[in-house]
């Protein structure tokens, strides 16, 4: 992913290891609040982040089809700055750590490793990679996942 990835209205896609384009992130600007559209090669929409408007914390919602997937937000009581929960609607909670501005940071499951988010996996400036561990994961939304905290932190850092 390309670091500018964020600005709203902006539209980028994301990569795989053998540099076929596999995911369009499409910004959309003129919106009160950030969102951002994740596509596939085709354009089909697979899932829809949106920053929550009325909250106590900053969080982003992840849709697919409409319906609520997943929450993203800070972690409470953390005495890391850069710790995030993930919930989706079934109850399951992701956990999201490590150097989130720096962009080094993990996805895991009670501690199972999901996917690893990493500046050092690539060379390019301003570019980091996703590698998603495990072959029967969620890709889209372990990527949006990876978007939501990255937004949301570097509101945080904003402030």
């Amino acid at each position: 992913m390309r670091e500018r990835l964020f600005a709203v209205g902006d539209d980028y896609w994301i990569e795989d290891a053998q540099g076929r384009k596999v995911f369009l992130v499409d910004g959309k600007a003129l919106r009160l609040r950030d969102t951002f559209e994740l596509k596939d090669a085709d354009g089909r929409i697979l899932v829809e982040l949106r920053q929550k408007l009325v909250s106590l914390r900053d969080t982003m919602v992840i849709e697919r089809d409409g319906e609520e997937l997943a929450k993203v937000k800070r972690k409470r009581l953390s005495l890391l700055r850069n710790h995030y929960r993930v919930t989706l609607v079934d109850g399951t909670e992701l956990d999201v750590s490590g150097r989130i501005l720096d962009r080094e940071f993990a996805i895991d499951y009670e501690g199972e490793l999901l996917a690893q988010i990493s500046r050092r996996l690539l060379t390019v400036r301003d570019t980091y990679g996703i590698d998603v561990v495990r072959e029967d994961a969620d890709v889209p939304l372990l990527i949006a996942v990876a978007m939501c905290v990255i937004v949301l932190a570097d509101k945080e850092n904003e402030d």
